[in-house]
């Protein structure tokens, strides 16, 4: 498609020095009206964020979300009213009132950029080093999609990082994956001040940044006067042409123009008081009121925002081109955008079903390849783990080719939740990534913004328990599952067979606003007999839990409820998930012996479990303990690490047998009243 040309027109020496300004003390203002805030680096910045925004950014700001956009992130989220300010300034539906209201409760600018909660903000950044993670998701996907729809793809991914996110270790996972494959759309601007909260940055990094980004096979340049317009200009034009990702370092001065503390870390986070406030407006010859916009600036603003409008409609004219020239792919681009699912995907899910026992690491590799059948725009990979984690999706995209759906991640977990989380962001896939449960860790604080973004993302996560098994207590995660459970709005399911799989998958991807994690076995697991009662297989509803894959009541005859009615058997809900499951039901089949009436219930999502108040309610997992007290009567589970050998003998060391389970519970039920 066309590559767009910038604005033919550019604002003059005057009006770049009055929005420069207008953008400091904007966000001076602001931090001083909350008492609360960072200054600093808003006032160092404002120059090459105001270069950037008026002369290459392209964008509509009466519609935020249009899909051909440039992005842009504020990885440093600290600096949240640089953004404010900009957004402000040309246009956005960010008024003057929510800048006042700066980091108060309810308004639209809160402490951090926060994605849903503020126009054209891209993405949730504070959290340093992610922001950059999830410009690459971006950039990537920009590839992707102009590699399937080139006559409407052509547009630019821009980033403002600080020292802080290139210290952070995702900052050199996703610099690296983004050398590597030469994401010639992104351009990162690095606000060079040599400032940390604690003092200078050579306190603690001495790296050669530059050296850094360049050995990444990074285009790299130095503009060594954070103030100089032309030359920042002039650096990203070049950035533009060149094939790869760009690094522009950036010398600025933290704080500027704030007397007594500018290029020092007391302008870092605090606000710069009435009196200093005052002398540094007094020192630019500022002065109009608070918050206020000198014409030329808002004039300016407008125009250029103009010129983005005009952009958007010339893509819409090519848009429709493309929709007459090829209705099909047009529709497909329409249908991914808006994640509207295709039809025909819950039936081919419906098609995986064995009948052997097998992992369900395994029945999620045949639900993915259902799915991609249906669903081109599900891409994703893993962190070097493919062909364990079921994930092995066909060809991989590399430099030189961006059509296929399958990624490559290399050995980056938090990197690869990063990166995911810019293409779910940028909008046109669904995306999926996978690694260990027990490697989770390393993933956990993007996958926490997955959850505070709300965005689809897929964790594919197997090797569920210690039945890992030889592999040791290095690899075999106990806390995990419950660990995963307490972050607000992720869904985790924790299928029991290849028919809790296939829902697994479907719940996940009909899922839109929020994400999901796939919790799967390394071991082969039995295909589960559900009875012929009517149900569906896995029952969501609260009142019957997660559902019920093995109901053993449905062959308890009148005989035995009557000896509950008279006190001689109890009535007992046993509740598992994944893999123990099939140990409930073995368990389950004793009980009814000795003469209980027995329920058995998978939890596949165990958050929309309800217990029985009537019946005595024991829980099976082989995971931590702590997420079922109070849930349940008895929780049998593992609160200890495991050992190194074949996982059966693991399991039975660790009482997951149907005789070591079956004592427990014998042992409860006679000291139960």
């Amino acid at each position: 498609m066309t590559d767009f040309a910038q604005p033919t027109f550019v604002p003059s020496v005057e009006t770049d020095q009055l929005a420069v300004d207008t953008l400091r003390f904007l966000a001076a203002e602001m931090v001083e009206a909350a008492q609360s805030g960072h200054p600093g680096m808003p006032m160092g910045a404002a120059p090459m964020a105001w270069t950037l925004w008026s002369r290459h950014l392209r964008h509509d700001p009466a519609d935020p979300e249009w899909a051909d956009r440039d992005r842009f992130v504020l990885s440093a989220g600290h600096g949240s009213a640089l953004l404010y300010g900009l957004l402000h300034l040309f246009g956005y539906d960010l008024p003057v009132e929510e800048l006042r209201r700066f980091r108060q409760l309810g308004s639209r600018t809160p402490g951090h950029p926060e994605f849903g909660e503020t126009p054209g903000v891209e993405c949730t950044t504070g959290p340093l080093g992610q922001g950059l993670g999830m410009a690459v998701g971006m950039a990537l996907a920009e590839r992707m999609s102009a590699a399937r729809y080139p006559e409407v793809t052509g547009h630019r991914t821009y980033a403002i990082v600080g020292d802080g996110c290139l210290m952070e270790g995702v900052g050199h996972e996703v610099a690296s994956f983004a050398g590597h494959l030469g994401l010639g759309g992104l351009i990162v601007l690095w606000d060079d001040n040599e400032i940390t909260i604690d003092g200078a940055v050579g306190r603690s990094c001495g790296d050669d940044q530059v050296a850094r980004f360049t050995a990444y096979g990074w285009h790299t340049e130095v503009v060594p006067d954070g103030t100089d317009i032309e030359a920042i200009d002039a650096a990203l034009t070049r950035a533009k042409g060149d094939p790869r990702p760009s690094f522009l370092a950036v010398r600025t001065v933290i704080g500027h123009g704030a007397p007594g503390i500018a290029g020092t870390p007391k302008a870092h986070g605090s606000p710069l008081g009435a009196q200093r406030l005052a002398q540094a407006k007094e020192l630019a010859g500022w002065t109009l009121p608070p918050f206020a916009v000198p014409a030329p600036v808002q004039a300016m603003c407008a125009a250029l925002a103009a010129v983005g409008g005009a952009e958007h409609t010339s893509w819409l004219e090519e848009f429709a081109t493309f929709d007459a020239l090829a209705p099909e792919r047009a529709a497909q681009f329409r249908r991914a955008g808006a994640r509207l699912l295709p039809a025909g995907l819950a039936t081919a899910l419906e098609g995986v079903a064995a009948q052997a026992p097998r992992a369900t690491r395994q029945a999620s590799q045949a639900c993915l390849r259902a799915a991609l059948s249906t669903m081109p725009e599900l891409v994703g990979g893993s962190a070097d783990l493919a062909g364990s984690t079921g994930t092995e999706c066909g060809e991989v995209v590399y430099r030189e080719d961006f059509t296929a759906g399958a990624i490559a991640f290399g050995i980056r977990e938090f990197g690869m939740a990063a990166v995911l989380n810019g293409m779910s962001l940028h909008g046109g896939f669904r995306v999926f990534g996978s690694t260990f449960l027990v490697f989770a860790d390393y993933l956990r604080p993007a996958l926490r913004l997955s959850a505070l973004m709300r965005q689809p993302v897929i964790y594919v996560l197997t090797h569920d328990s210690i039945a890992v098994g030889e592999d040791g207590p290095t690899h075999q995660p106990v806390e995990h599952v419950e660990s995963l459970r307490v972050i607000p709005g992720l869904q985790v399911l924790r299928p029991a067979d290849d028919a809790e799989t296939a829902l697994a998958w479907e719940l996940a991807l009909t899922r839109v606003d929020g994400p999901t994690a796939l919790i799967l076995s390394r071991q082969a697991l039995p295909q589960l007999d559900r009875p012929h009662t009517g149900d569906t297989a896995v029952d969501l509803s609260p009142v019957h839990g997660a559902g019920a894959s093995a109901d053993r009541e449905s062959s308890v005859d009148a005989a035995l409820e009557s000896s509950v009615a008279d006190g001689s058997s109890r009535r007992v809900e046993i509740v598992s998930t994944g893999s123990e499951v099939a140990l409930a039901v073995g368990v389950a089949e004793q009980l009814e012996a000795d003469g209980h009436v027995v329920r058995v219930i998978s939890a596949l999502d165990r958050s929309r479990f309800v217990a029985d108040p009537s019946a005595h309610t024991i829980s099976i997992e082989a995971g931590s303990t702590a997420g079922w007290a109070g849930l349940v009567d008895l929780a049998i589970g593992i609160d200890e690490f495991g050992h190194s050998g074949p996982g059966d003998e693991v399991m039975a060391r660790h009482g997951f047998t149907v005789h070591a389970v079956l004592d427990r519970i014998r042992e409860y039920l006679d000291g139960a009243p």
